[in-house]
């Protein structure tokens, strides 16, 4: 099964709480994770919640993403999954 991000609500700072098709929920901080050219916009929180979500993950107006299996990997190393699918 392909992972995607089907819902994402802002919570605060840089913490999105995620559904993924499959039925896991949890929240990311991708604070740590805004390395690089296209993601240190996204260090200013008001340019952070201007996220969307196109087929398949989280994206910004700039053209940054994070793939779904990214995002996916981050949920369950927090340890605050919940699988709704069962």
């Amino acid at each position: 099964m392909l992972i995607k991000v089907i819902e994402a609500k802002y919570l605060k700072s840089h913490q999105l709480d995620l559904k993924f098709n499959d039925g896991t929920c949890g929240t990311v901080d991708l604070e740590r994770e805004l390395r690089g050219p296209v993601f240190e916009p996204l260090k200013d929180v008001e340019v952070f919640k201007k996220f969307e979500l196109d087929a398949w993950t989280v994206c910004w107006p700039n053209g940054a993403d994070f793939a779904p299996e990214f995002l996916y990997d981050l949920v369950n190393k927090t340890h605050k999954v919940l699988n709704t699918s069962a």
